[in-house]
């Protein structure tokens, strides 16, 4: 009788028993299909002279051309160097910083400590890049910078930021990390609230420290959220991320050899030219290569540690 009712429980049995939890998804659904999958069959004008008049099916066939005036130009390796080496900054210091501070707080006591603690690490996340684009003028700024004025009070000389780049590789850094730290440090904070308080329990019984049991329980317990997440980022690895660049950033040309990644180049192309043909050949490039780290990451991960891996 139970392996009757089990047999006959299916996706339909779930929607009825579970229907505010599938009239939420439908939004999301929505959103992913319009604009995940009805958009798939215009991933062919990547391969044409695209012509709004003539449509996707009527314009010119001109095949791998349009991802010519990308890797023929002189500045192809040094955005996808960009690009490459700014995601991996990124991925490596923000799940650093994230996993030390969500065991940082795992260790606080106070329980109202701990809840001001994570609604302000959370607090800088749901800032806009625009708003962060202030704050950081108002730090670096050559005029009216805090930084500068500290620095010309002890006898030094202020430093013009924006015509500098090679301090934006770490400025771009700290402040991806200052952003996205809070919502990293909470997903790594709520597996550790899930850890058997039993484990911990017989590791003091035996002695441990509590820096003991950090190493040899928390850490390992950790490591397969930690490169499930870093998987996905890495599917991200060659898209630079265009509103954090453009807002801070925008057109100063003189940043373009630390700053200029294959999102704001594209963007600067399709403006000027207005041909979306090119624009969609990178973005199937960028695509592809994610798709290509994302498989061999979690090829990797299977390998050698198979319970972080995703598939």
């Amino acid at each position: 009788m139970t392996k009757e009712k089990k047999g006959k429980y299916n996706i339909f049995t779930d929607m009825r028993r579970n229907k505010v939890s599938y009239l939420m998804l439908i939004p999301a659904a929505m959103y992913t299909f319009i604009f995940g999958y009805c958009t798939i069959p215009y991933m062919i004008i990547a391969f044409e002279k695209f012509s709004f008049k003539k449509g996707i099916f009527g314009s010119k066939w001109v095949g791998m051309k349009n991802l010519e005036f990308f890797f023929k130009s002189q500045d192809a390796g040094l955005i996808i160097g960009n690009t490459v080496k700014l995601n991996l900054l990124f991925l490596l210091f923000t799940i650093t910083a994230a996993v030390t501070l969500a065991i940082m707080i795992n260790e606080i006591r106070n329980k109202y400590f701990k809840k001001i603690a994570q609604s302000t690490y959370l607090l800088p996340y749901f800032l806009s890049w625009i708003i962060v684009n202030y704050i950081l003028y108002g730090i670096i700024g050559s005029k009216y910078g805090l930084l500068n004025h500290i620095v010309t009070f002890f006898g030094g000389k202020s430093i013009n930021f924006y015509n500098e780049p090679k301090y934006w590789t770490i400025i771009l850094v700290i402040l991806k990390v200052w952003k996205d730290l809070g919502m990293n440090m909470v997903i790594y904070l709520a597996t550790i609230t899930g850890f058997d308080e039993e484990l911990y329990d017989a590791a003091a019984v035996d002695g441990a420290s509590r820096w003991q049991m950090c190493r040899r329980i928390t850490i390992p317990m950790l490591m397969p959220t930690v490169i499930m997440l870093g998987i996905m980022s890495i599917g991200k690895i060659f898209y630079g991320d265009f509103g954090m660049i453009y807002a801070l950033v925008g057109d100063n040309g003189v940043l373009y050899h630390k700053t200029d990644v294959i999102d704001t180049y594209v963007f600067r192309t399709l403006r000027t030219t207005g041909n979306p043909s090119q624009a969609m050949a990178i973005s199937l490039f960028q695509a592809i290569m994610g798709f290509i780290c994302v498989w061999g990451s979690n090829y990797i991960a299977k390998k050698k540690f198979k319970e972080g891996a995703l598939f």
